[in-house]
């Protein structure tokens, strides 16, 4: 019977020769072995479950979640160096489901007649929809292949309920400034696959600057680096002076990570309108210019301020409202960038504001009573008597119009009558 053809050259084999001195630098520094992985200590440091299974040949189908640059794919290498299983990379963004059928074709072979295991890396897992990701679940079940999936999005989200069930979900966290310092210093100094024989000397503030730039990214970083560091003229003595005017000039602005359409999207507002209502407008401010320097749609924002003038501060300060109404309005009407002083002037005052969410949990406690009650019909007294039948039925009778009472107040019932003394607000006693 022939052997079913695989249908990728393996991405993981050991570089060629002469490789190192034309692949990326992020390339060229990615690790090998264990030692050299630094910053997810609390994953794969000595004595950790995974790298243990890992070592040891005993891994079972995982999924790694992290930002860019977190070692996601690093992790990938070093399961393909350490497993005696066959590994076969795979990308959610160059694949599909003939080319993975071929795969799950050649695992069934091998683990049949060779008793050999398969690990089938898949890269941006997230990329491939519900229905192709269920094409995965019989082989991980039988064990046909031991899947290994990184994503940069929510599992929650992006990969389905049954194959989370069946993996190992890894969360790889934005490398530190320090772990950043480390592999900045490593491709600096090491002159067979590093940048050493350039002779680069970089000043603290650029350095500091680097790791900055690198925003958690050991890629973002490293791809940095190469580009300053060979394009930095040469000195007298083959020296290279890497300082914060040559980074300014060859850097320009630092992108920094937000995907409008991803998690930190909304992990970055959700931080803002918790600083709103925990009155910090020191916080608020931050995550503002956080989302306005990521090139967050002012109007969203405003949008966001306007909802939080009801939700959290509701009467305890209804001038609130009318401050977010006329940011929103500004933001429309000036444009950036000189809306972001409007943006500013509507957060602190919005932070600095009373809070009171009585209005926005009486609604809700009420939305609660109208779906358990159903249609309770309204009370005869006030309902309008528009026709002399509807007088002769009872509507209206014993209703008291509030400006008959010289102080304009009266004690009726204005809920249904198995609703009687139900009380949905309930504010804040007044400083």
């Amino acid at each position: 019977m022939p052997t079913p053809r695989e249908p990728r050259p393996d991405l993981f084999a050991p570089p060629e020769t002469g490789r190192k001195t034309v692949a990326p630098l992020a390339e060229r520094m990615r690790p090998r072995e264990f030692a050299d992985f630094v910053g997810q200590d609390e994953i794969v440091g000595p004595d950790r479950p995974l790298r243990k299974a890992i070592e040891s040949d005993r891994l079972s189908s995982v999924i790694f979640w992290g930002p860019p640059g977190s070692g996601k794919t690093t992790l990938a290498h070093l399961i393909a160096r350490h497993t005696k299983a066959h590994f076969v990379a795979f990308s959610a963004v160059t694949g599909g489901i003939p080319e993975l059928r071929e795969i799950i074709k050649a695992a069934e072979h091998r683990l049949a007649l060779q008793q050999q295991k398969t690990v089938l890396f898949v890269d941006e897992i997230h990329r491939f929809n519900k229905a192709q990701q269920d094409a995965f679940l019989p082989h991980v079940e039988r064990g046909t292949v031991i899947l290994v999936g990184a994503t940069t999005e929510n599992p929650s989200f992006e990969v389905i309920s049954p194959l989370l069930s069946r993996s190992i979900l890894v969360v790889l966290k934005p490398l530190s400034d320090e772990a950043l310092g480390r592999i900045l210093d490593r491709a600096l100094t090491d002159s067979d696959i590093g940048l050493g024989q350039l002779k680069a000397r970089v000043s603290p503030g650029a350095r500091q600057r680097l790791v900055a730039f690198g925003n958690g990214d050991a890629r973002a970083l490293l791809t940095a680096v190469e580009f300053v560091v060979t394009q930095a003229p040469a000195g007298g003595d083959g020296t290279r002076l890497i300082d914060d005017a040559l980074l300014t000039a060859a850097l320009n602005k630092q992108a920094l990570r937000y995907d409008k359409a991803g998690e930190e999207h909304y992990n970055v507002i959700s931080a803002y309108i918790k600083s709103l209502r925990d009155s910090d407008p020191d916080g608020a401010l931050y995550w503002l210019a956080r989302m306005l320097e990521a090139g967050e749609d002012p109007k969203f924002v405003a949008r966001r301020m306007v909802i939080f003038a009801s939700e959290d501060i509701g009467n305890a300060d209804p001038m609130g409202l009318i401050v977010a109404n006329a940011v929103a309005q500004a933001v429309q009407f000036v444009g950036l960038p000189e809306a972001q002083i409007n943006l500013a002037h509507g957060t602190t005052y919005l932070a600095s504001a009373p809070k009171d969410n009585a209005s926005y949990v009486g609604l809700l406690e009420a939305l609660e009573d109208a779906k358990a009650h159903g249609n309770l019909g309204v009370p005869l007294h006030l309902r309008n008597a528009v026709t002399s039948l509807m007088k002769g039925i009872g509507y209206g009778k014993g209703y008291r119009y509030v400006h008959d009472d010289p102080q304009a107040k009266v004690e009726q019932a204005h809920l249904p009558e198995a609703l009687k003394g139900r009380q949905y607000y309930r504010p804040k006693p007044r400083q």
